[in-house]
């Protein structure tokens, strides 16, 4: 877990490199949780959707994964759905596929990223570089977007897009030292912390993001429409 070998790309946050143990099997949801399947949970509890985003007007396409999501929205809906969110630790044992380099596949074949989820390709990097400060609303004009669920590649467990296409909220707190002296068996996170992890970079994040060890903190309140996730069941529980 942590920086991939040979990964000369790694934050801070994801050294160092340590082998972690998962004693129990899971079920990971083999996509991101979509619209069709968020909407049966709203219907059941009477939770109200959020506001759709600018290129899904409505929600009008619901085979579009769910975003605009809090983690605690996400966190009620696994737990509605008879799952949980899964640690930081499973997230990533299940998005490396049983491959240890960086990614699992050749990047614009397994993910949407800034550079290929909109109107023309873009050179993230370079933008980065050059424009930073104009970074977000030079994606945004692009008409860069989710997509829908298993158009790229799937990893070896046949999971789709755990690279881009949108955020993952795991059920972790964020510490970005946590790597340093957590458990080598079943690492839950810290104990606690203002911030929550996400996970695979979105349709919006360049390639250094898009890594199957990339981690991010962000509120756990704070939504936006880059921002999703997927549930895991324990094994013996599909």
């Amino acid at each position: 877990m942590g920086c991939s070998p040979g990964d000369n790309e790694c934050f801070e946050n994801e050294k160092p490199p340590h082998t972690v143990t998962l004693s129990m099997g899971f079920w990971l949801g083999q996509t991101e949780t979509t619209i069709a399947a968020y909407k049966r949970f709203t219907e059941a509890t009477g939770i109200q959707l959020p506001s759709a985003p600018r290129f899904n007007t409505g929600w009008a396409n619901e085979g579009m994964p769910i975003e605009d999501i809090a983690w605690d929205e996400a966190f009620d809906y696994c737990g509605w759905a008879g799952g949980r969110l899964p640690t930081e630790a499973e997230w990533e044992y299940a998005a490396r596929g049983e491959t240890t380099g960086s990614r699992y596949g050749a990047l614009d074949e397994v993910a949407w990223y800034a550079d290929n989820s909109g109107l023309k390709a873009l050179d993230s990097a370079r933008i980065l570089k050059d424009d930073r400060p104009n970074y977000r609303k030079r994606v945004e004009e692009n008409g860069n977007r989710t997509h829908a669920p298993a158009l790229k590649s799937a990893n070896g467990y046949g999971l789709y897009d755990m690279l881009g296409n949108v955020w993952e909220w795991v059920n972790d707190f964020y510490d970005s030292t946590y790597y340093r002296n957590g458990p080598s068996q079943d690492p839950q996170g810290p104990d606690r912390g203002q911030f929550r992890v996400l996970r695979g970079g979105s349709w919006g994040s360049d390639a250094r993001v898009v890594r199957v060890s990339f981690r991010a903190g962000n509120h756990p309140k704070a939504i936006n429409e880059r921002v999703g996730f997927r549930c895991v069941a324990n094994l013996g529980n599909p």
